[in-house]
C-alpha cells in the first residue's frame, strides 16, 4: 500500500515558480567515462561489503567539519525521482536534543521488546539496538513531499518514489561514511511523535531516518544479526529470478552463473 502523502500547510516549501531556460542538445554537457581501474573499482566494492549497522563500536572521537560536509555533500548527490530532492539533513549535537532521541527509541524498543516471547524474546533483549549515547553526532533524514508541488514527474504513479530517494541518499552517505572510516547505524526503532517533537517537526514532513553516527576502528566481519543467530544471508541463486516471477530456469544456481 501506498504511503499517503500528507495534507500541504502553508509553510510547506515548493519548487521555484519560475523555471530556468532549457538547454539545447547541443548545450548538454557530457563527459566521457570509462570502467574505474582495478584499484578504484576494488575499493568501491570493498565499501559495499564491508559496511555495517553499527551500535557499539563508536568511539568518542569527534568527526570533523570537513569530513562531515563531505558526507552530507556525498548524500545531497543521490539521484531523485523528478529531481525534487525532497530530502533535509538534520545534524544534532546538542545533548539536550540528544537525550531525547534516546528517550524515543526507549519508548519504541519497550514496545517492541514486547512483541517477541520466549527464546526469540530473550535474544531480542540481548541486543544491542541502537548507538545514539555513544555516536557523537546524530542525523535525522526527512522528506518534504511538497517540494515540487502536488505533481512531480515520475512520481504520479507511485507516491513513495520520494520517500525511495532519501533512502538513496541514506546509502550514498552509509559507503561514504565507510570510506572515511565512520560508522553508521540506522536506528528504526524510534517513537515518532517523540522525535517530531524533540526536533520541532512540522507534520508535514516525513521522518525518513534517525541515523548515529562516529568514527570506528573495527567493524564485525558479517552483520551483528547474522552472528547472533537472529537471521542469515540469503544465497543470491535464491533472489534472482529471470524474465519472469518465480522463473529460475535451468536453476537458481546456473542464472547467477550466468550474470
Amino acid at each position: 500500500m501506498s504511503r499517503p502523502i500528507p495534507p500541504l500547510s502553508a509553510a510547506a516549501s515548493a519548487c521555484p515558480p519560475t523555471l530556468p531556460p532549457p538547454t539545447t542538445a547541443s548545450e548538454d554537457a557530457f563527459v566521457a567515462v570509462a570502467p574505474f581501474d582495478e584499484a578504484d573499482r576494488a575499493a568501491v566494492y570493498r565499501a559495499i561489503a564491508t559496511r555495517r549497522d553499527v551500535r557499539s563500536e563508536f568511539l568518542p572521537d569527534p568527526i570533523e567539519p570537513v569530513v562531515l560536509a563531505r558526507l552530507l555533500a556525498a548524500a545531497h548527490a543521490a539521484p531523485s525521482v523528478g529531481f525534487m530532492q525532497p530530502w533535509t539533513f538534520l545534524v544534532i549535537r546538542d545533548p539536550t536534543r540528544r537525550a531525547a532521541l534516546h528517550d524515543a527509541f526507549r519508548l519504541a524498543h519497550a514496545r517492541e521488546a514486547a512483541q517477541f516471547t520466549g527464546e526469540r524474546g530473550e535474544r531480542y533483549r540481548a541486543l544491542k539496538l541502537d548507538g545514539l549515547r555513544e555516536a557523537p553526532v546524530h542525523v535525522v533524514v526527512t522528506a518534504d513531499r511538497h517540494r515540487c508541488g502536488p505533481v512531480v514527474l515520475g512520481r504520479t504513479q507511485d507516491p513513495t518514489t520520494d520517500l525511495l530517494s532519501c533512502a538513496c541518499a541514506i546509502q550514498n552517505l552509509w559507503l561514504a561514511a565507510r570510506a572515511e572510516g565512520i560508522g553508521l547505524g540506522w536506528v528504526s526503532i524510534v517513537d515518532r511523535p517523540a522525535l517530531r517533537a524533540a526536533l520541532d517537526i512540522p507534520e508535514t514532513i516525513e521522518v525518513v531516518a534517525l541515523l548515529a553516527l562516529g568514527r570506528v576502528d573495527r567493524l564485525r566481519t558479517s552483520p551483528e544479526l547474522e552472528q547472533r543467530g537472529w537471521r542469515t544471508r540469503l544465497a543470491l541463486a535464491d533472489v534472482v529470478f529471470e524474465d519472469a516471477w518465480g522463473n529460475t530456469g535451468a536453476g537458481p544456481e546456473a542464472i547467477v552463473a550466468r550474470l
